[in-house]
């Protein structure tokens, strides 16, 4: 199943390239979907046997993030279906490319969760932006076009001193005259004899890496021009799914710092990093007159405050992982609901959108929630996790931390305040022609915002525990 979980949407992804019927084309595109997606719940009860001589092993942490995957590409499945129907033919790229490299994305996501060899996981999220970047010129403007190089360009940079960070960690091996392969397995083996210099190297180099990809700031640039410019279910794998991929890329290698008992180092850079990227999420939402860019810098925040949970150590590590779901429901609903803003009013300017609760009575009240949830008011899942990751740091008596993270939160919450009660206030103004709501561009909307509300409300045991089980599988016996 680990093989079928990869090669099915790389072989869905060529017939939708090759197939010249629309509707079948859709049809393959939703049922390829739902099928990943009902692959990947089923793989949490049925054992897996590794595959390739141990280069991919569905463990606990990852099946956190393949689940997050998959669940929002079967929701962006069904919203797409809906957005395609308010696109102007001749000004967007074909329905072939977008299907295909949609379901090419899928796959190499897919990939990065399983990766167990540190190659393969690099080659894995190098595909992630090889496979995305057309989806970014969708639309076919100056402005696309723009974004799709700035995203290859520098994406590219990042990964190639990714790259530069595996030579220097299988270089660290050579301290004591033996040299270990790049499966995770053995480099956690052993990790005690790694060179303490070639590791502390190879980690910056990483943390620069595939921090440029996750979006930690100061190498975030690509990433509010990528999410403005790509059609509304691609921005929402983005920020929901494509940032978590760099993210757990990060933990591998960090999983590795643990078993060499170098983890102090990791996390005064992540929180340093962490803590930066809220700052500057801060300042330019703040002064944001973009809506879709001003939800990019806050997925800027919400990695912000990933890396600033890990840097606080082991007893962050649970709400960190709840925070990462959280974070992906609520970033997904709010780029689904403001694909729903966009078609209506055919504008990303915030100033132009006025009314949206009279217009789009139901999106308005998605994009109200969305707000409430991605700024960690209660009753939502962000609530639990970010005032847990609070918790830690107060106990850890890291009071300038927890004072700085409160500050930033509240910064970015009066930031976002404005700009979202001016949309859905106020007197309408949207053009007379503007098209209402669609079921289809409701329904994943509505998925996550149960999800979202019933995670601030509950958590069921099985949740809990497939959690708990990340937790240990990334702190190991540390």
């Amino acid at each position: 199943m680990i093989l079928t979980i990869v090669l099915l949407p790389l072989v869905a992804g060529c017939l939708a390239l090759l197939m010249p019927w629309r509707n079948l084309r859709r049809a393959l595109f939703v049922l390829t979907a739902f099928a990943h997606l009902g692959i990947s719940i089923a793989m949490y009860w049925i054992p897996q046997i590794p595959s390739l001589g141990n280069w991919l092993v569905l463990d606990p942490l990852g099946h956190i993030f393949l689940l997050a995957i998959s669940l929002l590409f079967a929701l962006a499945s069904i919203y797409t279906l809906g957005y395609l129907q308010h696109q102007t033919h001749g000004q967007t790229s074909s329905e072939r490319v977008f299907f295909a490299c949609l379901l090419f994305f899928l796959c190499t996501m897919s990939l990065v969760t399983m990766s167990h060899h540190l190659g393969l996981l690099w080659i894995a999220i190098e595909a992630t932006t090889l496979a995305s970047a057309p989806l970014i010129y969708f639309h076919r403007s100056a402005s696309s076009l723009e974004a799709t190089w700035k995203y290859l360009v520098i994406c590219s940079v990042g990964i190639a001193l990714a790259l530069l960070g595996t030579v220097f960690l299988v270089v660290s091996s050579f301290y004591d005259g033996q040299t270990v392969s790049l499966l995770l397995s053995e480099m956690l083996t052993a990790a005690p004899r790694l060179h303490p210099i070639w590791l502390e190297a190879s980690f910056l180099l990483f943390l620069v890496g595939y921090g440029t990809k996750m979006g930690l700031a100061p190498l975030h640039t690509w990433l509010p021009d990528a999410h403005s410019e790509a059609p509304a279910p691609v921005s929402a794998l983005f920020s929901g799914v494509l940032l978590n991929c760099a993210f757990l890329g990060l933990l591998r290698v960090y999983q590795i710092f643990i078993a060499a008992g170098h983890a102090a180092f990791a996390q005064d850079l992540f929180l340093f990093f962490g803590l930066l990227s809220m700052l500057v999420a801060a300042v330019f939402i703040l002064f944001q007159s973009d809506y879709k860019r001003m939800l990019a810098y806050s997925s800027v925040e919400h990695m912000g405050i990933l890396a600033f949970a890990v840097g606080l150590g082991a007893t962050a590590a649970f709400p960190m992982l709840l925070h990462v779901l959280n974070h992906s429901a609520t970033k997904a609903l709010l780029f689904f609901t403001a694909g729903n803003i966009l078609i209506t009013y055919q504008t990303k300017n915030i100033i132009q959108v006025r009314g949206i609760l009279r217009i789009l009575p139901i999106t308005g009240f998605f994009w109200l929630a969305g707000f409430f949830a991605i700024t960690g008011m209660p009753p939502f899942g962000t609530f639990i996790s970010e005032f847990n990751i609070l918790g830690v740091a107060i106990k850890q008596s890291s009071f300038l931390l927890a004072g700085l993270y409160l500050f930033f939160l509240a910064v970015i919450f009066i930031g976002m305040v404005r700009i979202f009660f001016s949309m859905a206030y106020g007197h309408s103004t949207a053009p007379d022609n503007a098209s209402k709501e669609n079921w289809l561009r409701l329904i994943a909307p509505l998925c996550l915002f149960v999800i979202i509300l019933v995670l601030g409300l509950y958590l069921p045991d099985w949740f809990r525990d497939m959690l708990q089980s990340g937790v240990q599988e990334l702190l190991g016996d540390h």
